[in-house]
């Protein structure tokens, strides 16, 4: 199941957009400014972005911008006929596509499955590969094994878990409730300790200094992720 975002902060719109996704098997994420929506973006496993230009807080021009900084997933612009210019705009700085106001449904939805079919086609979907690799870190899947420069390291159950969800999803922050969530299957109650002290044994196996981090890197205030390149 693919998950889409949807922001705008017109809530009639936003109600349409979900009834025509969901009737197509995809699960909606609902945000009504750019500012939630880069939230949503940093907590959740979202697959395609259907980003309003015209927005309180933050626009979908800012957002847009703010996203290429984190995610290469596909954004689809919604537009009004009278924002030629912000349609360029918004394509300069990373959009895929946009689709005009009041838009087709058979369009949207033709244009958001051509855009999930290119990414995936890019691997930008591939969740199941038997090896990632991250700079030095390399993680079979099959084996269950993890090597740091070549050299086999050992992990708990738990660290391996956390570790390969970083490692599917490089550059994604994730929130310690979140992390809780995926790994534990469990509401995050009183998470941030016990994911704290699994980050911290992580760092002291895979990096030279865990004070100075390579790979696991804390976002202050909002959680962690795997650095993208190292």
């Amino acid at each position: 199941m693919y998950n889409i975002l949807i922001c705008d902060d017109e809530p009639d719109i936003v109600s349409a957009l979900r009834i025509y996704l969901t009737a197509e098997g995809y699960r909606c994420f609902e945000a009504g400014t750019g500012r939630r929506a880069l939230e949503l973006l940093r907590t959740q496993e979202i697959h395609l972005a259907l980003m309003d230009i015209m927005m309180p807080e933050m626009d979908g021009i800012a957002a847009t911008a703010a996203l290429r900084q984190e995610s290469n997933i596909p954004v689809i612009l919604l537009t009004a006929k009278s924002e030629d210019t912000d349609k360029v705009l918004g394509l300069t700085i990373g959009a895929d596509d946009y689709v005009t106001k009041p838009f087709n449904p058979v369009e949207l939805i033709a244009r958001v499955k051509a855009q999930l079919r290119r990414y995936a086609s890019l691997g930008g979907m591939v969740k199941t590969a038997d090896t990632l690799t991250a700079g030095g870190i390399e993680l079979d899947d099959r084996s269950k094994a993890v090597r740091l420069d070549g050299e086999e390291i050992t992990l708990t159950p738990r660290e391996y878990d956390i570790l390969r969800l970083f490692m599917e999803n490089p550059g994604q922050v994730f929130s310690t409730a979140e992390i809780y969530r995926r790994v534990w299957n469990e509401a995050p109650l009183g998470a941030e300790g016990t994911v704290a002290v699994h980050i911290r044994h992580l760092r002291e196996k895979l990096e030279i200094d865990p004070a100075n981090p390579r790979y696991l890197k804390v976002v202050w205030g909002k959680g962690y992720k795997l650095e993208r390149s190292v």
